[in-house]
C-alpha cells in the first residue's frame, strides 16, 4: 500500500472519534500480562505508543504505572484520547505521524502499536523505531483478528447479497477466515512488511475474544471500520441498514463479531 494510501485510510477514522472508542474491540488483560512477562516492562520503563487513537490500549498500558509517550495523526482521535486518559499523570499524548515525529533524542524500552503498525510506511517505519528503540529494547505488535469458527450463524454470510447489491464485486467483500486458519499462520510479524535483521525472533500469543450486538450495533461498528468508512455516505448508509435490518430479522437481533486478538514481540538487535 503506498505510502499517500496508507495515511488517508489510517485518517478515516478521525472523523467518527467517538463511535470508533466506543464500538471497536480493546485487548484482554492477560495479553498485557504476558507484554510485562516477556518484555520485563515495569515502572521505570518507558513506553512509545505508535497511532494510540483513543487511547484503547493505552490505557491499559498506563494502568501498568509506566511513563508512556503516545504518537496519533488525526486531530480528533487525539483529542479524544487526552481527555480519556487525563487520569493518568504520566501520558502524553501527541499529534504526529510517526514517520515524522520528533522524538527529541529519547529512547524508549518498549515501542507498542495496537491496530496501527499497518498504517506505517514500511520503507521508513522499522528503522525509526529501531533508532528510537534503547538496546536491548522491544518491539510490540497488538491486534485483532476478525475470525469465525464453523456452523455458527456469521454476519457476513447472513449478508453477502446486500454487499454486493449495494457495492458489487469490491475486492474489500469476504468471508472472515476460519478462528483454527488463523491460528496456524501465526509466525513472524504478521501480514505487515519484515524488519530484517533489525528485530529479533518473535514471541507470538492469541487470545480469543468476542463482542455481541444488536443489529444497529452491528451497523455502528462496520461504520467505524475502513472498508466501510471509505464508501461514499450514499453507498455506505443505505447498506448498513439493510445489514441492521437483517441482523434483527436473521439473526434475532444478536450477532457476534469474533476475534482473535494478538500479541506479537521482538527484541532489537544490534
Amino acid at each position: 500500500m503506498p505510502g499517500t494510501d496508507r495515511r488517508h485510510l489510517g485518517r478515516l477514522f478521525n472523523d467518527v472519534p467517538e463511535l470508533y472508542d466506543r464500538v471497536r474491540p480493546g485487548y484482554p488483560d492477560e495479553l498485557f500480562a504476558d507484554l510485562v512477562t516477556v518484555t520485563g516492562l515495569g515502572e521505570r520503563s518507558s513506553v512509545l505508543e505508535v497511532g494510540c487513537g483513543t487511547g484503547q490500549a493505552t490505557r491499559s498500558l498506563a494502568a501498568l504505572g509506566c511513563p508512556v509517550t503516545a504518537v496519533e495523526a488525526g486531530e480528533g482521535m487525539a483529542a479524544l484520547a487526552r481527555r480519556r486518559l487525563a487520569a493518568f499523570g504520566d501520558v502524553k499524548v501527541e499529534t504526529s505521524t510517526f514517520e515524522t515525529w520528533d522524538g527529541r533524542g529519547a529512547r524508549f524500552d518498549v515501542l507498542v502499536a495496537a491496530s496501527a503498525w499497518h498504517w506505517i510506511d514500511p520503507s521508513t517505519g522499522w528503522a525509526r523505531a529501531h533508532e528510537l528503540l534503547r538496546p536491548a529494547g522491544w518491539m510490540a505488535l497488538l491486534g485483532n483478528v476478525v475470525v469465525r469458527r464453523p456452523g455458527e450463524p456469521e454476519v457476513y454470510a447472513e449478508t453477502a447479497d446486500l454487499h454486493e447489491r449495494f457495492s458489487p464485486g469490491n475486492p474489500d467483500w469476504g468471508h472472515p477466515p476460519l478462528e483454527g486458519d488463523v491460528r496456524t499462520t501465526g509466525e513472524g510479524w504478521g501480514l505487515v512488511d519484515d524488519p530484517g535483521t533489525l528485530f529479533g525472533p518473535t514471541t507470538v500469543r492469541w487470545y480469543p475474544t468476542v463482542q455481541w450486538f444488536d443489529g444497529d450495533g452491528f451497523a455502528d461498528l462496520l461504520r467505524s471500520t475502513s472498508p466501510y468508512r471509505k464508501l461514499g455516505r450514499d453507498v455506505r448508509e443505505p447498506l448498513l441498514e439493510a445489514i441492521a435490518e437483517r441482523v434483527r430479522t436473521r439473526l434475532g437481533d444478536r450477532a457476534p463479531r469474533r476475534y482473535l486478538s494478538v500479541l506479537r514481540v521482538g527484541q532489537r538487535t544490534g
